[in-house]
């Protein structure tokens, strides 16, 4: 015969709270006072004045300093007497029950109506009635809500131990009796998944057995819903109400559950009288000796835990702070909001979670989601680490020495140093940015992960660097930017990598500085002169990209042509004339001026404009034979020019080897 418990049976967080606080502060020696009974259940009742704590109706009649204001909560007159006394006071109002006092009191704070729906001599409900500043009406059936009077605007509320189904039934009533109805479920969630597993387990089996203190409301109210469905459904407070026949031949299954404010022992009490180990023996075939018990059987399904452990659980209560989690252990776990990562929870979700602390003082687990994606996201991490990837994080805060960083919702750590390629004067700068980073560094154990920013940037202006080495080529033409100028030539940005355009590869001509060619950002084409991947060093030529001047030359400048020049260099046997960048003609002494001269100077100096007539062009050797003084004379035929040229430089004694070396020597400087 199959014996089923319901999942969520026994004490709901709020009971068990107030019954481990009690306890925990009967054994602190301080004399306990309930201002009435604790829970409605005389099994705990018993225990609980065993251990020195007892009740009482008013704090009046309390003899101990310190009296404890039970789950279902009271109204505000009854702390303002606690006080009076001079008590001090144990708050264990159940949180759902604050949050239907909060909601009553906030809206009938300007003497606005609420209509209650419950018991209206409940504890609860009492103590609810205190909290509003209105009119208050309390309704627990059809019949009432249809004889409340037609109202304008009110509040509509509910015991929070009610049956869902009665809530449902009663609120069209009352939309029909208000006409600006405001209805808020303050149903406890934990009663509505508790009522739906009650029904569930009822329409399934042939008997049922509902746990818990007559007296209480939440019990009888379960014990009601399950009888409407299951009709052999039985009421007891402890295992000795069972009557001997109740389990008899006809009955295939039995199910039990029991209320909120039934004690663990309670329930197992029962499930143990009804269990045998002819029973067993059927439920657990072939499984070892020591497990013939159901009791056993029930025990072995509660999980051990441990901090750190990693566990899933189901979603038993919501409140606004703190999620309720039934994990399989002997006591529910504890999710705070802050540290629940699944948006929209509901009741019955069932959800992965870690276990914070076993025990939090006052008997409940403490879990956490987070710390479960935050694991996860550190392995991923320390994956990502090992295989040598980049991550994607934000900055966060500025701390001594550097920046912390939110990387898949873990703390990194980015020291000032790597930041960036250069100094980083003001790390705040990169607070809510996105960054791209490497994991340089992590401790498992501590779980500290330390990232740089100037890691990825030096790999990637690498990479980068690479695939544009890969596409150079010498002799190809390349366009690029100047970025920088020094005295020795330019900087060109060719596509992530620099190349030199040295000073004697700018121009044709002489230059003394790059400036008098380039500027900085200006865009040119250049040549690839010379590739060095080793030394990582790229000659470039700008002068290239222009045809050689002397090649020009004899179209230019033909033999008898006049032309204008610049005097330039002077020497002792004649004076440099500049035609054009990268290109002089010798005005040779003789042909200075139409008489004879001493010296050069005698005719012309250095910055002097005059008008020259080309008498000779050799391209091969980069010269040109010019002269003023046949613009001088009368006009002659350029064979005399050139006759009397050479009869001049015949006259005139020069060492014209050393002139010729000399000017090959200036040549190979200009080039």
């Amino acid at each position: 015969m199959p014996i089923l418990v319901a999942k969520h049976a026994g004490f709901c967080m709020g009971v068990r709270r107030a019954v481990v606080k009690a306890m925990e502060a009967a054994e602190a020696g301080q004399g306990i006072e309930t201002i009435g009974e604790l829970v409605h259940n005389p099994e705990v009742i018993k225990r609980l004045e065993a251990s020195g704590v007892r009740a009482v109706v008013s704090p009046e009649q309390a003899q101990g300093q310190t009296v404890i204001i039970r789950s279902h909560g009271v109204a505000p007159a009854m702390y303002r007497a606690v006080a009076r006394c001079g008590r001090s006071a144990i708050d264990l109002t159940c949180p759902f029950v604050q949050r239907l006092h909060d909601i009553v009191a906030q809206h009938s704070e300007n003497g606005r109506t609420v209509i209650l729906v419950g018991e209206k001599d409940h504890p609860e409900v009492v103590g609810t009635i205190g909290w509003c500043k209105g009119p208050v009406y309390t309704v627990d059936s059809l019949a009432e809500a249809e004889a409340l009077p037609q109202m304008a605007e009110a509040l509509a509320v509910s015991q929070t131990t009610l049956p869902h189904e009665s809530w449902e039934a009663i609120l069209p009533v009352l939309r029909g009796k208000v006409a600006d109805l405001t209805a808020k479920d303050t149903i406890c969630t934990a009663t509505v998944l508790r009522q739906n597993e009650a029904r569930e387990l009822a329409s399934k089996v042939d008997a049922m057995l509902v746990v818990g203190g007559l007296g209480s409301a939440n019990t009888r109210k379960l014990y009601e819903t399950c009888k409407r469905i299951c009709k052999r459904t039985l009421l007891v407070e402890r295992a000795a109400d069972i009557p001997p026949g109740f389990a008899d031949i006809y009955t295939e299954s039995i199910g039990i559950t029991a209320g909120a404010s039934t004690p663990d022992w309670s329930l197992k009490e029962v499930v143990t009288r009804m269990t045998d180990k002819e029973q067993l023996d059927q439920r657990v075939s072939g499984e070892e000796a020591d497990k013939n018990s159901f009791m056993a059987d029930v025990e072995a399904t509660l999980v051990k835990i441990r901090p750190g452990q990693s566990v899933t659980g189901t979603v038993v209560q919501i409140t606004d702070d703190e999620v309720c989690v039934n994990i399989g252990f002997k006591s529910d776990g504890l999710i705070k909001r802050e540290d629940l990562v699944t948006e929209n929870v509901k009741l019955g979700d069932e959800i992965e979670v870690e276990v914070v602390k076993v025990n939090d003082g006052e008997g409940n687990v403490l879990l956490s989601q987070r710390n479960i994606l935050n694991r996860k996201a550190f392995v991923a991490l320390v994956e990502k680490y090992e295989n040598g990837e980049y991550v994607d994080g934000v900055g966060k805060e500025v701390v001594k020495g550097g920046l912390i960083c939110n990387v898949d919702g873990i703390r990194a750590f980015v020291p000032a140093s790597q930041l960036s390629n250069r100094y980083v004067e003001k790390i705040g700068e990169f607070v809510g940015q996105p960054l791209k980073l490497k994991i340089i560094e992590v401790d498992e154990q501590k779980k500290r992960i330390v990232a740089s920013r100037k890691a990825v940037i030096k790999e990637e202006a690498a990479a980068k660097k690479s695939q544009v080495w890969d596409k150079l080529h010498e002799g190809e033409v390349i366009h690029g930017i100047v970025r920088r100028l020094t005295d020795f030539g330019a900087f060109v940005d060719i596509g992530g990598v620099d190349g030199l355009i040295h000073v004697t590869d700018l121009s044709w001509a002489h230059v003394k500085h790059p400036s008098e060619i380039v500027k900085p950002e200006q865009e040119v084409d250049v040549k690839i002169l010379s590739l060095d991947p080793e030394r990582e060093r790229i000659q470039l030529g700008l002068k290239q990209m222009q045809p050689k001047p002397w090649d020009l030359a004899p179209e230019k400048y033909p033999d008898g042509a006049v032309v204008t020049g610049k005097v330039v260099r002077i020497t002792t046997f004649g004076a440099f004339v500049e035609l054009e960048p990268g290109i002089d003609g010798l005005v040779h002494i003789s042909q200075c001026a139409t008489t004879r001269i001493n010296k050069v100077e005698d005719a012309v100096n250095v910055g002097d404009i005059v008008n020259v007539k080309v008498l000779s062009v050799d391209p091969e050797a980069k010269r040109i034979s010019l002269s003023i003084r046949a613009l001088l004379e009368p006009e002659r035929a350029p064979e005399q020019d050139a006759a009397q040229a050479e009869s001049a430089e015949d006259a005139v004694p020069v060492d014209i080897e050393a002139m010729g070396r000399q000017l090959e020597a200036e040549a190979k400087d200009e080039e």
